[in-house]
């Protein structure tokens, strides 16, 4: 088991003995903007090409409360801090310029860091041989944004929160009839020299929603950005940097190139991922057993991706319909029970979520390469918030849970990635 997660687990005892204490007046910025001596094109949503990137990422409402305001996003993110930037190469995409952009979340503008030629790119840091038509996404994570919060712990949320992010861009792909790759074998080590991040931004994973343009080959395109602030705040934490460092290579990765099937309206998919909102708590309504299998479908689709690490899905059924309580297993029955309440004292007491909620969920895996596999379990709550969502049933992201007292209770010694909890 990695030494970082293993030092990063909670405990009945823990979360008394060690609570978080804010310094408010050190919390971190969660725009990154790039000066405006850099190209900005502010996005026309009535364009198909800039309506596709605001539905990764873009401002989706505002909450008001006597301390302040601040917007939620369409992609989810723990505690609201959003540690994760989203950069990307467009190739031959009809309007946009070809070039290397910072998707600018404040302003929802398009900034334009480097352009690109026919003979160069971004491709070979992410491992293709040939130019690739299409996006080249890249996923950044500024822990600060997170470790302000969450401490040590953070680097779990970053990851996580990449793995949304991943999703994000996947379901957005669905609204244009494309699938996308996870690209988890990348030159992280250039990337954050390219990007001038200077230890405090790190990147993380890839995307492409692309082709290979037959016959071209791209050459690796050399650059060097100055440093931009991203959380205007910032503390090292040098248990995190390790973790990163130490997780940085791949090793045995499996390629999963089989593709995922959803059954999703158009129309019903788009206003999904606009007004997707994590639920605060549930009231104790119960599914169907058909909306149960729907979920189990969406999140049991392959991933397509160059690092394929498996993750089970441990699930506690509380309400639904026509089918017996218990444990399951990816889809199979392990034991029977009414274990609502263990599910909300193993999610840090959240009883409102696991317990009231009609399904609770556990991802954990024993794989070896950390940055792909938590990313993949975000994938996986995202896609799970997706398909609820989609069914008007909802959904809530849990990455507080206790580590060890949930291994006791699927019987595994895997690492503990996240849980989630689904209801009405």
């Amino acid at each position: 088991m990695f030494w970082y997660h293993s030092t990063t687990k909670h405990s009945y005892n823990s979360v008394r003995t060690n609570p978080n204490r804010l310094s408010w007046e050190d919390q971190p910025s969660t725009y990154k903007n790039y000066p405006d001596s850099y190209t900005k094109v502010k996005l026309d949503l009535d364009r198909e090409e800039d309506s596709f990137l605001y539905h990764i990422a873009g401002l989706a409402a505002k909450k008001t409360y006597p301390s302040g305001a601040y917007y939620l996003r369409i992609n989810p993110s723990a505690g609201a801090l959003y540690p994760n930037e989203l950069y990307f190469q467009a190739r031959g995409v009809e309007g946009v310029e070809d070039g290397i952009y910072h998707y600018e979340v404040s302003s929802s503008s398009l900034t334009l860091l480097q352009g690109i030629t026919e003979e160069e790119g971004l491709e070979p840091y992410l491992g293709y041989r040939t130019a690739m038509k299409g996006y080249l996404f890249l996923i950044s994570s500024v822990y600060y944004r997170s470790s302000w919060k969450y401490k040590n712990r953070a680097f779990r949320y970053c990851l996580l929160d990449a793995g949304h992010l991943l999703g994000s861009i996947e379901a957005a792909a669905l609204l244009r009839s494309h699938t996308v790759e996870m690209r988890y074998d990348i030159d992280r080590e250039k990337l954050n020299l390219m990007f001038g991040f200077d230890e405090r931004e790190w990147m993380v994973a890839g995307c492409a929603m692309a082709v290979p343009m037959e016959g071209d080959k791209a050459d690796p395109i050399e650059f060097s950005l100055p440093y931009v602030e991203a959380s205007i705040t910032f503390e090292p934490n040098a248990l995190i940097v390790q973790a990163y460092r130490e997780t940085m290579q791949l090793d045995g990765c499996k390629k999963e190139a089989a593709l995922p099937t959803f059954t999703y309206e158009r129309e019903k998919l788009q206003e999904t991922i606009f007004t997707r909102r994590s639920q605060r708590g549930f009231q104790g309504g119960a599914i169907t057993k058909g909306q149960f299998h729907y979920i189990m479908d969406a999140i049991h689709q392959p991933i397509p991706s160059d690092c394929d690490e498996e993750v089970s899905v441990y699930m506690v059924l509380n309400r639904v319909l026509d089918m017996p309580l218990g444990l399951y297993k990816d889809g199979m029955y392990l034991k029977y029970g009414d274990f609502a309440r263990q599910a909300g004292y193993l999610s840090l007491e959240q009883y409102s979520l696991s317990q009231q909620g009609a399904v609770a969920f556990f991802l954990t895996s024993k794989a070896r390469n950390y940055q792909a596999l938590y990313q993949k379990a975000g994938i996986i709550g995202h896609r799970l918030y997706v398909a609820a969502l989609y069914l008007g049933i909802g959904c809530s992201g849990i990455g507080a849970y206790y580590d060890d007292e949930v291994n006791a209770f699927v019987e595994n010694d895997e690492m503990v990635l996240y849980a989630l909890a689904i209801g009405k």
